[in-house]
């Protein structure tokens, strides 16, 4: 990986846009070639940098670009004009890892359910004495994983739209698990959200493998073989029937008394797993065991507790109206339901009207999606059952002391709010962190 990116750097001004996580990655790698010609880090927090390096802040960082010859750009970050019309090549180190692995490359994306499988994958494939290595967008940087990787590591790569959205190289391996409205804050138009999650597969080669999910199916044709991902039909070649799975001549039953993922939702990111695993070699046993020995990701209708017989559970990863009414499937016992967070302008429709036909006692809206929630269904949801129902707060924390007066001993309370953390929260984490000190009374 040194001698790659030695070769790409020699002699070459080099900026490093954004010095977050994988900013110090790509530095940490980049002054070991020592071959560029000059170096230097714009970020618009003036803290970031290093001693001895130029750095480029405030407000106007995005302006100095075409400075350089090579600019390392970390995801999330929204240039003024497209890519192509800068003088300067903008990349990624995630690209330039895939361009010298991308044989070797298992990646993985989707609006939901990508931590979880990719994590999944690793563990099987781990326990099963595969030689593998887990990064990405799961908080890994590529660069990070290169000491770590030799001819033969398989390596997992969970990929964000973020990442994808300037990919000129697609993994060996494609996996794309679903697409649903998300991040339209930052693309503005569901088309180009799509756009962004399609690089996963577009520049695969003929020999590749694509498995895809038939509620997302590229419009065209792939060069990479498309292996499609069912969930109830029969003309996939893998199949979730139930609990279970079928590829090829291989069936395989998923226990729920031994698996720690709960949820239709889960056992779907199960089959997608299976059927990479069955690529790999991977036998029915090992993969019945690596199952059950996995530990489910934190935040993910993670069981906090039982406080005066309710059940409390955390689904703070839900940014999205179809994550929280997955909850409420696998939760049946629900009682109360709490929603909201930042707006980004997604349409709430599907949930409203899950909402009205759910057996849920409470539904608790805080922040500004909650608000909007509230608001639609009083406007334009004149039908909606059990208006009773809804309780409008502000903040999470009332959220929690509400739902605490009203949940029914015996069910369930969870938090799947269907919304985005930022500006309220740093992010899901320290949301899911804050819902479970509100009902300990820990803050």
């Amino acid at each position: 990986m040194i001698e790659a990116l030695k070769k790409l750097t020699e002699g070459k001004r080099v900026l490093i846009l954004g010095y977050g996580r994988e900013g110090k990655s790509t530095w940490k790698l980049l002054k070991k070639t020592n071959a560029f010609r000059e170096a230097a880090i714009a970020d618009k927090n003036p803290q970031a940098g290093e001693p001895g390096v130029r750095l480029i802040t405030g407000d106007g960082y995005l302006e100095h670009l075409e400075e350089f010859d090579l600019v390392f750009k970390s995801p999330g970050i929204v240039l003024p004009k497209p890519a192509g019309e800068y003088r300067c090549r903008i990349l990624s180190e995630t690209e330039v890892f895939f361009e010298a692995y991308r044989e070797q490359i298992v990646g993985v994306t989707g609006t939901k359910g990508k931590s979880t499988t990719v994590s999944l994958l690793y563990h099987i494939l781990k326990e099963a004495g595969r030689d593998c290595v887990l990064g990405g967008n799961i908080g890994i940087p590529a660069f990070d994983l290169a000491e770590s990787v030799d001819k033969d590591t398989i390596i997992v790569f969970e990929m964000s739209c973020h990442q994808l959205e300037y990919m000129t190289v697609s993994p060996k391996t494609a996996v794309l698990l679903n697409i649903h409205e998300e991040h339209l804050d930052h693309y503005g138009t569901m088309e180009k959200y799509v756009a962004a999650k399609e690089n996963i597969f577009r520049h695969q080669k003929p020999g590749d493998l694509f498995f895809c999910s038939e509620q997302c199916l590229p419009s065209g044709e792939t060069a990479g073989r498309l292996i499609r991902v069912g969930d109830g039909t029969k003309d996939a070649q893998i199949e979730l029937q139930g609990n279970e799975i079928c590829c090829g001549d291989r069936h395989f039953i998923i226990n729920p008394d031994t698996t720690p993922l709960m949820g239709h939702h889960n056992y779907y990111d199960i089959a997608f797993v299976y059927g990479i695993c069955c690529q790999y070699g991977i036998t029915d046993q090992e993969f019945a065991a690596g199952l059950a020995s996995f530990h489910t990701l934190p935040h993910r209708l993670q069981y906090v507790g039982t406080v005066n017989g309710v059940k409390y559970y955390d689904d703070s990863i839900s940014t999205i109206g179809d994550t929280t009414i997955q909850a409420l499937k696998t939760l049946p016992d629900t009682d109360t339901v709490l929603i909201g967070g930042m707006d980004r302008g997604i349409d709430y429709g599907d949930l409203i009207e899950y909402l009205s036909g759910a057996q849920v006692s409470h539904i608790i809206l805080m922040e500004q999606t909650g608000k909007r929630i509230y608001q639609e269904i009083m406007r334009y949801w004149p039908d909606f059952a059990g208006r009773e129902r809804l309780i409008l707060v502000d903040h999470l924390k009332t959220a929690v002391r509400r739902a605490k007066e009203v949940t029914r001993t015996g069910h369930s309370c969870v938090l799947s709010p269907a919304s985005a953390s930022y500006g309220i929260f740093k992010n899901f984490e320290e949301r899911g962190d804050a819902f479970a000190d509100y009902v300990f009374d820990r803050r």
